[in-house]
């Protein structure tokens, strides 16, 4: 039986009284009613050593520390990687968002948030936890070889998680464009799934360098991509990029990306 908003188990970590009250009357108004409420990160940190949630759903800012280092302490602990993760914040700054992002978070809420997009976002939360697995008409998933190419350790194990879960089993992962590079003189890929902003050698100029080999150039490649400036994204898509989906991204939509590239070639 599939799971369901209602069966989801949730911690819930907001310092503000009020906050912690909305949210959670947010929550049984989706129909959740298996919720911890916590205060602060020590508190989160002990509850998680003795109750593994669905999702965890955190504010930025606490006295003890933030979401940002919550999301990576979660994502890089072997218990815990696998749960889902959200914020919900009135932070806009992309440099602090951005570390949320990279840590594989499901969705990231405004404060105030409208319950359509609680509702979304917990749909996510559900996609995330028990994917469906991808059909291809032109390939067989279990056969396909993607390259997988982000510098956050954190962000390659969730992008490769999601891959996996789709059934998609020969997924190689590189730090950069220059190791990418090695990977695809020495090996045969179907799809390049890529981050934008990496060292030694960033998305654009990786995609710019595969376009430019007559070996290479048919290649599809998929950005996924926290960043948000229209310049950037547009030299990204002159470079020649196939597909672009956003941080944190539907694990649905990049179901339907995928299925778009390879078959419709």
């Amino acid at each position: 039986m599939s799971l369901e908003v209602r069966d989801l188990s949730i911690l819930l970590i907001e310092p503000s009284t009020t906050q912690n009250k909305f949210i959670k009357t947010q929550l049984q108004d989706a129909g959740v009613d298996n919720i911890e409420c916590v205060v602060s990160i020590a508190q989160a940190k002990q509850s998680l050593t003795g109750f593994i949630p669905d999702l965890i759903i955190s504010a930025m800012y606490f006295e003890d520390g933030s979401g940002a280092e919550l999301a990576e302490f979660v994502k890089s602990n072997r218990l815990t990687e696998n749960i889902a993760f959200m914020l919900i914040s009135s932070e806009q700054r992309f440099s602090v968002l951005d570390k949320v992002k990279q840590a594989g978070a499901v969705a990231i809420l405004p404060k105030p948030f409208k319950f359509v997009d609680l509702q979304r976002a917990l749909n996510a939360t559900l996609s995330y936890i028990e994917p469906e697995e991808m059909e291809l008409d032109l390939y067989d998933v279990t056969a396909l070889s993607i390259l997988v190419v982000d510098d956050s350790l954190t962000a390659r194990k969730h992008i490769c998680r999601v891959l996996n879960s789709m059934g998609i089993v020969g997924v190689t992962s590189a730090e950069n464009g220059v190791e990418a590079l090695e990977y695809l003189a020495q090996n045969t890929f179907d799809l390049i799934v890529t981050d934008y902003n990496m060292p030694e050698m960033d998305g654009k100029e990786l995609v710019e360098k595969i376009r430019m080999n007559p070996e290479l150039s048919y290649l599809p490649i998929m950005m996924v991509t926290s960043e948000e400036g229209n310049a950037q994204l547009s030299a990204v898509k002159q470079a020649g990029v196939s597909a672009l989906c956003d941080k944190p991204f539907d694990i649905d939509t990049v179901r339907m990306l995928i299925k778009q590239l390879l078959d419709e070639k």
